[in-house]
């Protein structure tokens, strides 16, 4: 027999399935079996699991025709369980490492009924708090009944800090609800039949606190089911049982503390609903008040008590409200105390940004034009990109949108004739950024930018994500571009939108960016020019380049490093050109963080080596290459469409993965040969493997996996949908 049977339940959480599953799945102890029900989850969850059930028959996967809940979910699975004991783990949770190891010798010194194991909360911001019951697990006895040690009914009421006998589960018979808080009887029906329940002081679950996504904290009359539930708690409560008098005591505190904790977060109860739901704490006060009392807390909280007790929901407000002005009060006076003195000059260009955001606040008080898009790609350098594309095809498909581009006042004699534009930080730029229907940039508006009701935030992205990004980045705070973590997701927060290539972006952007935006994976717009490419075409621009057709271009763009400002790798023109032949041509970009600085070249004038980082077009520069050598940047995933040699020049790797961090390993998984030194890079030109069988094979395994969207309709799917509003 199986040792332990995990249960999990999946919905929506194909950012975070593989961490859970690893951490299970990667255990040193290996005596276990994992059922995940697949509850009808509409991302790309379903795929994992099939991927992860084909290499480890550990995992068994039953895969729903339609979503019936989490509670359900587990009904599901724990029927399936064939182990002697079983653990309900959420998706999007994790174990620490060794944890079943030490959760399997706690069960052999105690031979357990329920095992509640220690956790930690960890939060989207990095931050990771030890629970605070774990503090006091180790002066509870080695085994107990609940009656014994009353104290177990505050640990958290959740089935994934506890293992339990499946024969204590059937024993129970108890089924979760669908709907929240179906937790809470099921932790005291356990807790209260068990006879031998112990405790393991060892973090062994993180429990995510996510941003977005949770339903418990969504705001919304989905809360109310905290009632039943806790019904249910104290219609099945027997008073027969010894010591039941002091167990329905400190139940009944624990329900009231659990009321006012849901009721405390303004996240959680909209306004219209509040005064409701203080009627059900009410009412259910009265009902299951315990005839010989409880302990009621003091303070503060006994107050709350009371109220509650009362019915006096006004005067619940306001004591909540006195609170808040308190807070607030002190915020403010900190933030006073910070201030410092200006400058003239900063005095000046305060009084000018003043005036510039009055008028912005003033147009947001005036109609949105429901005819207007406005555009904006790499902090405004101009007409390009995801959006530049998108734009291009809604002129042909929402001819009656007027779409405009913002660009900076040097970058606007590089816009295209015919396009409309308008100058970053004039007044007609604040004016249609208050009132345009639709915003697509391909990054963040600046952090002042308000999104008003009804408008439509796009955000396609720039490339499909090799290095960690958004708050992914916390573990690699050295790497880092922008700390402020939170500044970036309060911009997400805008997004209405997100476009993605493929669906390993939108899983990485699920876990990167954790808000509530509709993911369109639709294949990248600025790659359908590559798809469709012709051979006229490609013969057409590289001759107007100067390039002959028997000429072999390769492509050098390399990354920058955000933690490595002015690193280059190293890379000799001189010797490149003649590793790759007499008709060899050498095409040197740099990035665009650099605003276009001249490609490091080892001599002035080299022969047949043409820098080209302000080469307005970078898809012209796809099309004439033969061969692309990059390391970390983006754009093999979009060069990928061509179907053409790719060669990865990665000499810091080591250094880069371990600092900047990234999504999965390019040296196991390449788009074609790789080099970690420049002799490297020279030998496999000069012995033609760059497109030799492993090359070609490995360029095919990572375009099925990254570019089976780029059919030349990427930009038209995004018209649909978000301009004429038909979806599929």
């Amino acid at each position: 027999m199986t040792l332990i049977s995990f249960v999990v339940p999946v919905y929506q959480v194909q950012g975070y399935l593989r961490e859970c599953l690893d951490s299970i799945l990667d255990q040193s102890f290996t005596d276990v079996e994992v059922i995940a029900i697949d509850d009808n989850s509409p991302d790309h969850s379903g795929e994992i699991l099939a991927e992860y059930a084909a290499r480890d028959p550990r995992l068994r996967v039953v895969s729903l025709d339609r979503n019936e809940g989490q509670g359900p979910a587990r009904n599901r699975g724990a029927k399936l369980a064939t182990g002697k004991y079983v653990w309900f783990l959420d998706s999007d949770d994790w174990l620490a490492e060794g944890a079943i190891q030490a959760v399997v010798d706690r069960l052999r010194e105690t031979d357990a009924e329920v095992l509640i194991v220690d956790w930690a909360r960890v939060y989207w911001t990095g931050r990771t708090d030890n629970s605070v019951p774990g503090r006091r697990f180790n002066l509870a006895p080695a085994v107990f009944a609940a009656r014994e040690w009353p104290e177990v009914l505050e640990i958290l009421h959740v089935p994934w800090n506890k293992v339990i006998r499946r024969d204590l589960l059937e024993r129970i018979d108890f089924q979760f609800r669908s709907g929240w808080y179906e937790d809470v009887p099921f932790t005291y029906r356990l807790l209260l039949t068990a006879d031998r329940v112990s405790l393991l002081a060892r973090t062994c679950v993180y429990y995510r606190r996510r941003r977005s996504g949770a339903a418990t904290g969504t705001l919304g009359d989905g809360h109310f089911a905290i009632f039943p539930n806790w019904a249910q708690v104290f219609e099945t409560f027997d008073d027969s049982r010894p010591g039941a008098a002091d167990l329905r005591g400190r139940l009944f505190r624990r329900m009231i503390w659990h009321f006012l904790m849901v009721r405390g977060n303004d996240d959680r109860m909209p306004k219209h609903l509040r005064k409701r739901y203080f009627a059900e704490m009410t009412d259910h006060y009265r009902r299951y008040l315990p005839p010989d009392g409880y302990p009621m807390p003091d303070g503060v909280e006994g107050l709350k008590h009371r109220l509650v007790a009362r019915g006096a929901h006004h005067t619940f407000q306001a004591l909540r409200l006195a609170f808040r002005a308190r807070a607030y009060v002190s915020r403010k006076v900190r933030k006073q105390k910070r201030r410092v003195g200006k400058t003239a000059r900063q005095v000046a260009k305060v009084a000018r940004d003043g005036l510039l955001m009055a008028y912005y606040k003033l147009q947001l008080r005036m109609p949105m034009d429901p005819k207007l898009a406005l555009y904006g790609a790499y902090w405004y350098r101009g007409y390009s990109c995801n959006p530049a594309a998108i734009y291009a095809k809604a002129r042909d498909l929402a001819p009656d949108v007027h779409g405009v581009f913002v660009v900076r006042r040097d970058k606007a004699e590089t816009m295209p004739p015919g396009v409309d534009y308008v100058i970053a930080g004039t007044a007609r730029y604040y004016r249609m950024l208050a009132r345009a229907h639709w915003l697509i940039n391909n990054v963040n508006w600046p952090d002042m930018a308000v999104k008003r009701p009804g408008s439509v935030h796009v955000m396609t992205h720039h490339g499909t994500p090799l290095k960690v990004m958004g708050i992914d980045q916390r573990s690699y705070p050295a790497g880092a571009g922008d700390p402020d973590l939170g500044a970036q997701l309060r911009r997400a927060d805008r997004w209405d939108y997100s476009i993605t290539a493929n669906g390993f972006t939108s899983q990485m952007w699920d876990r990167a960016y954790p808000c509530r935006y509709e993911t369109l994976e639709t294949g990248y717009p600025r790659n359908d020019r590559l798809a469709l490419a012709t051979p006229e075409e490609i013969a057409r621009v590289r001759a107007s380049l100067g390039i002959a057709p028997t000429d072999r271009v390769v492509l050098y763009a390399p990354t920058h490093r955000e933690h490595l400002p002015g690193y280059h790798p190293p890379f000799d023109a001189a010797a490149f050109v003649d590793a790759i032949g007499p008709n060899g041509l050498l095409l040197m970009r740099s990035h665009y963080f650099h605003d276009r600085a001249k490609a490091p070249v080892t001599r002035q004038e080299i022969e047949r080596v043409r820098d080209v980082s302000e080469y307005p077009s970078v898809e012209d520069l796809y099309l004439v290459a033969d061969v692309l050598v990059t390391d970390y940047s983006s754009l093999m995933f979009d060069y990928s469409v061509l179907d053409r040699p790719i060669v990865i020049y990665a000499p810091d790797w080591q250094a880069y993965r371990l600092v900047r961090g990234v999504y999965f390993d390019i040296m196991a998984e390449p788009p074609g040969a790789v080099a970690t030194s420049f002799p490297d890079l020279l030998a496999l030109f000069r012995a033609s493997a760059v497109d030799d069988d492993a090359a070609t094979k490995a360029r095919s395994h990572f375009r099925a996996r990254f570019s089976s969207l780029e059919d030349g309709h990427a930009a038209e799917r995004v018209v649909q949908r978000v301009f004429l509003g038909r979806a599929g």
